[in-house]
């Protein structure tokens, strides 16, 4: 139904707006008694073989929706119907913001690609924070990917992250550090080792004070280079914190059909990102001996894709592009393909 019906119609929509309706039609229509029910039983895939126990987090599944899509945790629930083993909110900062100028999100058909410059628009973390109390369903795994505002200068920026941190401590299950995003300026120097080690350090202090302290990954850029992703696995090593996401979208638009001259700046996601999202899992697991966890993300549009980053090293995966293109389905048919080749964290 998605792909013949709903799919033609929202993409003569703008991609922003599109995703508001896609949102609030989700919304309403599971607030109808019996539908989530149903919803469930359609794309739920309940199997003993896909649990994933890491971090000491009980997975349902290995497949998570990305950060980006429920930014402000406005349907983490209704989303968690659609059969995801996990959520990933954000990306969040201290303090709310617009974000860039409108538009901001593009989409590329012949690429089954999306490009973005959002720029962290989001409500701040007081009014996430807000929502998540009133979450209902206590078995929906939830990842808070965090940010710092536009206007912190980077110096200052750790102390955005703890803001946040503290904030989201208690209402989520795992923490994202994101310092990989293309479209706050400077944001991505906070990627160095110096800034990195410093700010990951601290946050991991932060953490080790709790009385259960929470698992903290690292969500990284695919365009860093083999020399900068050592100093990342050296990173991970010497702060102590849990993964890494790999990766966040790319500046490279080396292999597109589409011509993106007109569309401008803004981190390129989806189908052009798969092999290189890959390499990056492949990399960091052969080079960590795999001793480092991974979330595997970029380019997954069906039950091949997802297993290809599964085989590579990742532990778990994300989507977020694919299903824009694909529809709730998806979740469903990468599920049943992991189910059928038996593929276990590695």
């Amino acid at each position: 139904m998605y792909k013949y019906l709903i799919k033609p119609i929202m993409f003569l929509l703008d991609p922003e707006k599109a995703h508001h309706i896609t949102v609030k039609m989700l919304t309403i229509v599971l607030a109808i008694p019996g539908i989530q029910w149903i919803f469930r039983m359609l794309y739920r895939v309940d199997a003993p073989e896909l649990h994933r126990n890491i971090w000491g987090i009980h997975f349902p599944n290995p497949v998570g929706l990305a950060a980006g899509f429920d930014k402000d945790g406005k349907c983490f629930e209704q989303m968690s119907s659609l059969g995801f083993g996990f959520i990933e909110i954000g990306t969040v900062t201290p303090l709310a913001q617009p974000g860039n100028d409108k538009p901001r999100l593009f989409r590329l058909p012949e690429d089954h690609a999306l490009i973005n410059r959002m720029g962290f628009n989001n409500d701040g973390v007081e009014a996430l924070v807000s929502r998540l109390k009133k979450k209902k369903n206590r078995n929906i795994i939830i990842g808070g990917n965090i940010g710092k505002n536009k206007n912190t200068p980077n110096e200052k920026a750790v102390d955005d992250y703890i803001i946040c941190f503290e904030a989201l401590y208690t209402y989520v299950d795992y923490f994202v550090v994101n310092v990989s995003s293309p479209n706050t300026p400077g944001l991505r120097e906070l990627q160095e080792k110096e800034p990195l080690t410093h700010l990951l350090s601290t946050l991991m202090q932060h953490n080790l004070e709790k009385p259960k302290p929470k698992p903290i990954l690292l969500k990284i850029a695919p365009d860093l280079t083999d020399s900068q992703l050592d100093d990342i696995i050296d990173i991970v090593n010497s702060t102590g914190i849990h993964g890494i996401i790999a990766t966040n979208t790319t500046l490279d638009r080396s292999s597109l059909v589409t011509d993106t001259a007109k569309i401008g700046a803004g981190g390129l996601s989806g189908k052009p990102l798969q092999s290189r999202s890959t390499e990056i899992i492949r990399y960091i697991h052969q080079k960590s001996g795999g001793a480092i966890k991974i979330i595997g993300v970029g380019g997954i549009n069906n039950g091949d894709d997802a297993i290809e980053k599964l085989n590579a090293g990742a532990s778990l995966i994300q989507v977020y592009s694919g299903l824009v293109y694909e529809g709730p389905s998806l979740i469903k048919n990468i599920n049943a393909a992991i189910l059928k080749h038996h593929v276990h964290d590695s």
